[in-house]
């Protein structure tokens, strides 16, 4: 680190006249070792002078990526470190899962689209996997990252069609399309519709053929609709709990099967369970 003297000249006007002076003010700058301020670093090994990005620069980087993600506060502290998998009464799929999330960001390939959808009942984690993801993608990478609730993002949506709201449809839908990873938090959550579906559907399709990935999780299990499965009695039908194929309709099921690798997370609500209990 080094200390930088600037001048200033301030220049104060007074009737006619001008009266200038000069203010002296030290300001204390950090100096990277690596890249000496350049932001580029020399690379090992390599001829003629082959240069990177220096960490500084993605560490700098790094915090304005998480800023713009838009990481609600209840998941900030949510790493794939602090993932709990060694709770009383783990499912073991909870340890498989914490596996599969670090082995996508080690394999992750922006040009690939490949995406993940976390599957699970209510507390099993899948949100703390998920923006654990977003953190490892944008440390490792630089790669640009965007946290959407589904319902919030229905909910915008909707809004951007009442006239005295200035945003837009296509504005509230561009960050959507453009971001480099999109983690899509309760995919079904909201009661399905044929706006719903229609949604959805642009959605999803617009980032597969942008070749995006997507980063989904769900409470809904990945079964097919009640519409299509034909073993199914109208009685028992009507009986079963609602699947994703029921919630986003079986199409967008179907492409959720050609972008994402399933990981299932099984077992009882972490925070009903145990965070509940710290309060007894």
């Amino acid at each position: 680190m080094y200390t930088e003297r600037k001048r200033f000249r301030v220049a104060a006007q007074a009737g006619s006249g001008a009266e200038s002076s000069y203010i002296i003010m030290k300001t204390a700058t950090e100096v990277c070792p690596q890249c000496a301020g350049s932001g580029w670093k020399p690379v090992p090994g390599v001829p003629d002078g082959g240069v990177t990005r220096c960490d500084c620069q993605l560490q700098a980087r790094g915090g304005a990526l998480i800023a713009a993600a838009r990481i609600p506060k209840r998941y900030e502290h949510c790493e794939l470190s602090n993932f709990t998998t060694d709770f009383p009464g783990a499912d073991r799929s909870i340890a498989l899962a914490q596996i599969s999330a670090s082995r996508f960001v080690q394999e992750f390939n922006p040009r690939d689209g490949a995406g993940l959808l976390l599957v699970g009942g209510i507390g099993t984690g899948k949100t703390h996997l998920a923006v654990g993801i977003l953190k490892e993608l944008i440390a490792a990478t630089g790669s640009s990252c965007l946290f959407c609730d589904y319902r919030e993002l229905l909910k915008q949506i909707q809004n951007s069609y009442n006239d005295s709201v200035q945003a837009t449809e296509l504005q509230v839908l561009r960050p959507v399309f453009e971001a480099e990873v999109l983690l899509l938090d309760e995919l079904g959550a909201v009661k399905p519709s044929e706006w719903v579906w229609d949604t959805v559907s642009l959605i999803l399709n617009t980032r597969y053929n942008d070749n995006r990935t997507t980063i989904i999780t769900t409470n809904f299990a990945d079964e097919p609709a009640a519409s299509v499965s034909r073993s199914l009695s109208p009685a028992r039908a009507a009986a079963r709990e609602e699947t994703l194929g029921d919630r986003i309709g079986e199409r967008m099921r179907s492409r959720l099967q050609e972008m994402c690798r399933i990981v299932k997370m099984d077992g009882p609500d972490f925070r009903q369970k145990f965070k509940s209990a710290s309060f007894g």
